[in-house]
């Protein structure tokens, strides 16, 4: 076995018999004698005129090759009778706090206060038929977390936060397609997460542990500063000595509760702004400069710029995706975008978000560590109001119309499925926010020229795209800095941001529970 590196036209790479001859050339061998490659690295370099593809191989030589081996082997085992952990929340951090739990020696028991992929996915579905919001069942809350109606990016491949190649391969262990393995911007997609997801739950399950399904948790008890368990909202109580807080980022009645029971929370920054949608053909002409090819993926771009201190950027770039609707509570307006595997779609979407502070929160200090809260809540209100109260459908905008700041007398056709409304988002969006993103969106077009164009609209607004509060915990030991046993994890609690980071963090604070439990038991 011996590797090697290819630099192919998109053309080229997608010949596997053209690629055994150049791994045949480049090795000097026959072509009789590759038993097998497989690619360990696949990347896209468009800085050329032409498109190149950069493909690191595995080439297997007149040998036997197998499935793939992963890393270390899952000890995924019967814990019906061990020690409970209680997990609020079944997203990424959730569930794989759960599966680390299991390999460890742990049951966990995960409340979620939405319900299962399957019947959620008919909750999204009346969304976007423009039917009622289910407060608890939607974009947002359920199975999976708000990742699951997402791109499913894996992207970062730093091992700062912990082992990231370990939590690719355990979605590829429960049904993640091979090439998150080796693509250089590994996504799942949403088609693929929720298959995924399910796998998941029946791994958790066929090993003892519990997932509550609509199990929404209405307090945390305590006792003399020590986690006890939870309340539920038809007055169960769950008792376990641990507590996993992983609600994600929209739990706001979450926060509520622990800014009422006098426990530490601090306000933090976060970005908002709106969504904008190109047609992706454009957005393919521009990033590989003209170059066509059925064998170039959906081009994807990563944007950012500072405009007077502040960071306005790109986030959760969806190409060959859509543009969904994520409010969780009545009366809101909310967008973010997702895509599925095959990015097929003929829309790109992005969220383009200006950075904010605490210290913008001016008007909501009444309402303390929750002001950055009360103003996602306005904003989102204000957007609902805008587009006349029809219940998810949009407020939007051409882009060029956003900037010279003027209404749009029509709007093209978007992949938003409620439906679009023509709004002088310019108009009612916040002074510092449309200001910032108008400056950002000159920028962009000259790192990307003719990303300014009537073409793109924008969809307000873009809201949640990280945590408002953070949940302060202790730096070793991951508990609570006020409560023992409690354990602020994930993306709700400001401690990661994503799928893959949301993962590690939840195998993080589960590693720690068990290493405080065996200390506990010597």
């Amino acid at each position: 076995m011996t590797e090697l590196q290819l630099t192919l036209s998109p053309e080229q790479s997608a010949d596997n018999q053209f690629i055994k001859k150049q791994i045949a050339k480049n090795l000097d061998i026959e072509t009789n004698d590759i038993s097998e490659f497989k690619i360990i690295r696949k990347s896209i370099d468009a800085r050329g005129r032409i498109p190149l593809v950069i493909m690191q191989l595995r080439v297997f030589i007149n040998e036997n090759t197998d499935k793939h081996i992963y890393q270390e082997p899952f000890n995924y085992r019967n814990v019906s009778n061990k020690k409970e952990v209680i997990i609020i929340g079944a997203g990424p951090a959730g569930l794989f706090a759960a599966l680390r739990l299991i390999e460890l020696g742990f049951c966990p028991i995960i409340v979620e206060r939405g319900k299962n992929v399957k019947e959620r996915k008919v909750d999204v579905a009346n969304i976007s038929k423009n039917k009622e919001l289910n407060e608890e069942s939607n974009l947002c809350f359920g199975e999976g977390g708000a990742g699951t109606f997402s791109d499913g990016k894996l992207y970062s491949r730093s091992n700062k936060r912990g082992n990231t190649n370990r939590i690719i391969e355990i979605f590829h262990y429960h049904g993640a397609k091979d090439e998150i393995l080796y693509e250089a911007h590994p996504h799942i997609g949403t088609d693929i997460l929720s298959v995924v997801v399910t796998n998941i739950r029946k791994t958790i399950l066929e090993c003892g542990g519990q997932i509550l399904f609509s199990a929404k948790v209405t307090d945390i008890l305590i006792e003399n500063g020590k986690a006890k368990g939870v309340r539920l909202a038809d007055n169960r109580v769950l008792k376990s000595d641990y507590v996993i807080l992983a609600t994600g980022h929209s739990a706001r009645d979450i926060y509520r509760l622990l800014q009422e029971k006098n426990i530490a929370i601090q306000a933090k920054g976060f970005a908002m702004g709106i969504r904008v949608e190109h047609p992706q053909e454009l957005i393919n002409h521009i990033q590989y400069k003209g170059y066509k090819s059925e064998f170039l993926p959906a081009a994807s771009y990563n944007l950012t710029s500072q405009v007077d201190g502040r960071g306005v950027y790109s986030f959760c770039m969806c190409p060959g995706g859509m543009i969904v609707p994520s409010a969780t509570e009545r009366g809101q307006v909310v967008v973010n975008g997702m895509s599925s595997s095959a990015r097929n779609s003929p829309f790109a979407n992005s969220g383009i978000v200006v950075e904010l502070h605490p210290k913008d929160f001016t008007e909501f200090h009444q309402y303390g560590e929750l002001c950055g809260v009360y103003f996602q809540q306005q904003l989102e209100h204000l957007a609902y109001a805008s587009n006349g109260g029809q219940n998810q459908k949009a407020p939007a905008q051409r882009l060029t119309d956003f900037i010279r700041g003027r209404l749009s007398a029509d709007i093209h056709k978007s992949s938003y499925l409620p439906g679009i409304v023509s709004s002088p988002i310019h108009f009612w969006l916040p002074k510092l926010i449309g200001d910032s993103l108008r400056e950002g969106f000159r920028v962009f077009d000259k790192k990307m020229k003719g990303f300014v164009t009537s073409e793109a609209i924008i969809l307000g607004v873009e809201s949640r795209t990280s945590s408002p509060v953070r949940i302060p915990r202790h730096k070793d030991t991951l508990q609570h800095i006020q409560i023992q046993g409690l354990y602020p994890c994930g993306e709700g609690a400001g401690y990661s941001g994503g799928i893959t980071s949301s993962a590690i963090d939840g195998q993080r604070v589960a590693e720690q529970i068990s290493f405080i439990d065996n200390e506990k038991n010597r």
